[in-house]
């Protein structure tokens, strides 16, 4: 039987892959194999029957999100962690209109900090893309997939799932059954005594609580290994006597600061907004998010949730999803709750969404690639001149939203460093270009 030790770095590994601070367990591939040469077929990964000892990604090892494992990993999730149907209900799903652009692959653009230009398809492979579709005025114009990942997979979403949690949040709140004002504890009794007792609802949904969350991985009574003990879904070690999941985890969270002032990403923020969300409708994540949207978007198939060992969806990192579904995701977001001719929710959920957040308590938390931008809701606001928003996940994930050129863009990817700040300088020039050369059109 694996060692308490073992199964407490398996749960990190586990919960800090999702949240999005893996990068800072492994030690990042100074020298990472080319996103050619880590393909997972070719890597052999899980290839036989069965596959060879040396070729295997499985329990109860923890280094299944490590590079570049990793690129195998994130197209498998529900083989690895415990699941949760995200349902698209039993109806045909509604196809997309295609016309693909040729062109598009020829855009060329120049990275942040660079002199040398670069190709839209060049950007694909150095970004270590496993899935990218471009819609644009509502059709199909680009779609391509790599990797471990085929038009039929799914694939792991990591923090986008946040956004998702926000969107639902919004919803709520536009239609009078959460109170964005009302403080966490008039809806959660149990952490009246908790860090987020005292916040209010509009600052658990945008990350300007003031938490003493340590996620100093040197110190072994960091907070971040409690709660990613708590989180995990695989037994517990017999001595273990912390909390189990990650609503008991929450109650033990204490205040540093003045709520409001600071923005702090932390995951532990969408776990209490999953958890409000979860109260005042009734459903879990899981459900919700299938109820109003999964089963009224056309979806082509299920989604899943990872879950902890009491079945609560993980609300910050948990979601699995196919490419084109979360196009649609996009598309809905994009045109401000309506798709297919139905309005799912009011516009004013996007439009509070694209109206930012606070953008001087954003600018204390240092991100360079994204500096003048904000976080409302769970997503990324980037105040740029088309006006864009996106969610955004670690390893390279995106739904980014263009409202001026009327495009969705959606990428799931495996890029060997879990930062985005280190995709970014490629990535967000590349979009803009392709925004604009879909406007020129």
């Amino acid at each position: 039987m694996p060692s308490a030790t073992r199964i407490g770095t398996i749960l990190l590994t586990v919960t800090l892959a999702l949240c999005g601070t893996l990068n800072q367990v492994y030690s990042q591939p100074s020298n990472p194999l080319s996103a050619q040469d880590s393909d997972p077929g070719k890597m052999g990964w899980m290839t036989g029957f069965p596959p060879p000892p040396d070729k295997l990604i499985m329990q109860p090892e923890s280094d299944f999100f490590s590079f570049p494992k990793l690129r195998w990993t994130v197209c498998h999730i529900r083989e690895l962690l415990p699941t949760k149907q995200v349902s698209r209900g039993i109806g045909c799903p509604i196809p997309l209109t295609y016309a693909i652009d040729d062109g598009i692959d020829a855009v060329t653009f120049t990275p942040m900090g660079a002199e040398e230009t670069m190709t839209w398809v060049e950007s694909l492979s150095a970004n270590y893309t496993d899935g990218m579709l471009i819609i644009h005025k509502g059709v199909v114009v680009y779609e391509k997939y790599f990797g471990g990942l085929e038009e039929t997979g799914k694939h792991a979403a990591m923090s986008m799932t946040k956004s998702m949690t926000g969107l639902l949040a919004e919803i709520l709140v536009a239609e009078g059954r959460l109170d964005d004002t009302a403080e966490v504890s008039s809806i959660i009794p149990e952490l009246t005594d908790s860090a987020f007792g005292s916040a209010t609802v509009r600052q658990v949904m945008d990350m300007t609580t003031a938490l003493q969350f340590s996620e100093d991985y040197a110190d072994p009574k960091a907070d971040i290994w409690a709660y990613s003990a708590a989180a995990g879904p695989l037994p517990k070690p017999k001595d273990y006597e912390g909390p189990n999941g990650y609503f008991e985890y929450l109650k033990t969270v204490k205040q540093d600061g003045v709520h409001g002032e600071v923005f702090g990403y932390k995951t532990i923020n969408s776990d209490t907004l999953g958890w409000l969300i979860s109260l005042v409708s009734g459903e879990s994540m899981a459900d919700l998010l299938s109820k109003r949207i999964w089963k009224e978007i056309g979806a082509e198939q299920d989604a899943y949730m990872t879950v902890d060992a009491k079945g609560t969806p993980f609300a910050g990192g948990g979601l699995s999803a196919g490419l084109r579904d979360l196009g649609r995701v996009g598309l809905l977001v994009l045109n401000g709750g309506e798709i297919n001719g139905h309005r799912l929710f009011p516009k004013e959920v996007v439009d509070h969404i694209r109206a930012g957040g606070d953008k001087e308590a954003f600018a204390k938390a240092g991100y360079k690639t994204l500096e003048g931008g904000s976080y409302r809701s769970m997503w990324w606001i980037y105040h740029n001149l088309h006006g864009a928003f996106a969610a955004r996940g670690v390893h390279g994930q995106t739904i980014y939203i263009d409202p001026t050129a009327e495009m969705v863009l959606v990428r799931f990817a495996s890029f060997p460093v879990a930062s985005n700040a280190r995709i970014d300088p490629t990535s967000l020039p590349a979009f803009q270009a392709v925004a604009e050369y879909l406007m020129d059109k």
